[in-house]
């Protein structure tokens, strides 16, 4: 009897450990998006102007950690968008989406980069959303302003599109992303969520319970209110 309860225990195990091992990987991916973004706004002089975040209509945060995949076999990067509400500007719950391509160079030296675009405008969130989304193509993308360049920020919004950001070496700066693509990552929102949602499932019909994972990018974004 106790060999049989061994047996059922196992191969329990075998088939749970591998989906919590795959939970945890994008567990991880959220919490280091809210630590990459706290650590850039930390930044005196040299973070994202306020103004841009309390008029952003979504934010995509691709952190390089291991855990997240960034480098396969080229420029590659796994992160998360997030949107607000257009009535009550509270934010969703986070959906895993991928970076692929351009011309950022993932890794200078042995050290891969942090990215983050600011969404602009309603049209290019609803872009990212049905499918693989090239910046610069299918939205305009320009470098943003850094620090408290309000008149800068101010042109900024007047013009939309998308905003990119980078931080390599401890340097945050605007940067060129043209000719990446930005894809909704179907398994990791599966695993995230433990059920077969949509990006548009989470993002914007709030199908998804805001995870704890993201208390730390949602703690930070809140001081940006609409």
């Amino acid at each position: 009897m106790k060999r049989v309860i061994g047996t059922v225990l196992a191969a329990v195990f075998c088939v749970c450990a591998p989906w919590s091992a795959a939970e945890d990987k994008w567990t991880r991916l959220v919490e280091e998006a809210g630590t990459v973004l706290g650590e850039i706004q930390e930044m005196p002089d040299q973070g994202i102007p306020e103004d841009l975040l309390k008029n952003c209509e979504g934010i995509a945060i691709f952190p390089s950690t291991i855990s997240g995949g960034f480098v396969i076999g080229g420029e590659y990067g796994q992160g998360i968008l997030m949107v607000r509400d257009e009535k009550t500007g509270a934010w969703s719950s986070p959906a895993v989406f991928n970076l692929i391509g351009g011309s950022f160079g993932w890794q200078i030296g042995g050290q891969a980069t942090d990215v983050v675009l600011l969404v602009m405008n309603r049209r290019s969130i609803d872009g990212i959303l049905q499918g693989k989304f090239k910046l610069g193509a299918d939205a305009a993308v320009s470098a943003g302003p850094v620090g408290r360049n309000a008149q800068a920020a101010t042109d900024v919004q007047l013009k939309g599109g998308i905003l990119s950001y980078s931080r390599s070496r401890g340097l945050f700066a605007g940067a060129k992303l043209e000719g990446a693509v930005v894809a909704a990552n179907a398994e990791g929102n599966s695993a995230l969520y433990g059920n077969d949602l949509s990006a548009e499932d989470i993002v914007l019909d709030k199908k998804a319970p805001m995870p704890k994972s993201a208390s730390g990018v949602l703690g930070v974004l809140k001081k940006y209110p609409h």
